[in-house]
């Protein structure tokens, strides 16, 4: 099978990139994965529980009803969606090659003439004992997403990080939250000056040193306590939370492309700044995979757009200048038409 352009991922990014070519006629195919990078098709988004940040949706929609929606439009302007994961992809020439799981030997693959990679990002968790009895019921790892999340507001929460991610994620939960716990499982923050200056300041933040989470405990249905560890001294003790963030880190799902696209050091897609083109020309990058520091919905969704038209328009002057060639091949001299005055 050949196509003009192949989506890999279902999240925000590349359902948005799949609307645009779709409606453009250029019957986009995309790869949604089966359990792609531990998630149901559909992305990170499936795994929350409140959606209250991306327009449209004044009273909120959950991950799973919003992302059935992005497929739902997909699907209605002639998207081609196919629910496997492409395991390996050959980049090193166009038409670029790839291959599906269960379908990798060698002459089994399928061509396309370019490429979204929107396969997304995952947060980093602890799989703490209790973590998935309390995941979405308590534990989160994105503060901005979840924060204001009924469950959350006016009650003491607790974030685990020492970086700028954390410093910044426990800053905002104190407009929620009744108090913030920080735990630092060092004597100092990796955060910037200023940064743990602000965070250290604040009068509803309260950081907990050499201390680090070792069970999630709740009362069956949401989260109620952490079990706490100092690393120094090895005392435990119960901390009374009704929150838990996760501000340790992303893991971009950059596997299939690594050593064939440029990463940058975190191993995040790099892209030309101010588009979404990589180090391959006719590959394009989407969502959380080329996004490190916002990773929010509608960043996805708007970076989609910006991949699909620049997908779009590679396409278009590519097959303009193939018609300019096939003119120029068929050329026939204007004497063949209008005779010769030699005979």
């Amino acid at each position: 099978m050949h196509s003009k352009v192949v989506i890999i991922g279902s999240g925000p990014g590349g359902h948005t990139a799949a609307i645009y070519l779709a409606r453009a006629n250029l019957e986009p195919v995309l790869y949604e994965g089966m359990l792609a990078n531990g998630f149901a098709p559909g992305g990170q988004l499936t795994t929350t529980t409140d959606v209250e940040n991306f327009p449209g949706f004044p009273e909120g929609v959950t991950g799973t009803e919003m992302m059935d929606k992005f497929r739902a439009q997909s699907e209605r302007f002639g998207t081609k969606i196919i629910t496997e994961t492409v395991a390996r992809v050959d980049l090193s020439v166009r038409p670029f090659k790839y291959w599906t799981e269960g379908e990798e030997e060698e002459h089994e693959f399928m061509t396309a003439d370019t490429i979204i990679l929107a396969t997304g990002a995952s947060a980093k968790r602890l799989f703490l004992p209790g973590e998935e009895t309390y995941w979405q019921s308590g534990i989160s790892a994105c503060a901005v997403c979840d924060g204001a999340v009924p469950i959350f507001r006016q009650k003491p929460l607790a974030v685990i990080g020492g970086g700028d991610s954390a410093a910044e994620e426990a800053t905002y939960l104190t407009k929620y939250g009744s108090h913030v716990y920080v735990l630092v499982r060092r004597d100092e923050l990796r955060a910037s000056k200023i940064m743990a200056k602000r965070l250290t300041s604040h009068p509803k933040v309260t950081v907990l040193w050499n201390t680090v989470a070792t069970e999630a405990k709740g009362d069956g249905e949401v989260l109620t306590s952490l079990t706490i560890k100092n690393t120094k001294t090895g005392e435990t003790g119960d901390l009374p939370v009704n929150g838990l963030f996760y501000a340790i880190g992303h893991e971009p799902a950059t596997s299939l492309v690594k050593s064939q696209v440029e990463l940058d050091s975190d191993g995040y897609i790099k892209t030309v700044p101010g588009t979404s083109q990589t180090s391959v020309h006719g590959v394009f990058a989407a969502g959380d995979v080329q996004d490190k520091k916002y990773r929010q919905a509608i960043t996805s969704a708007g970076s989609g757009c910006i991949a699909a038209l620049e997908a779009e328009r590679l396409i278009s002057e590519e097959e303009a200048d193939d018609e300019s060639l096939q003119t120029e091949d068929v050329h026939v001299p204007a004497e063949h038409y209008l005779g010769t005055d030699k005979e």
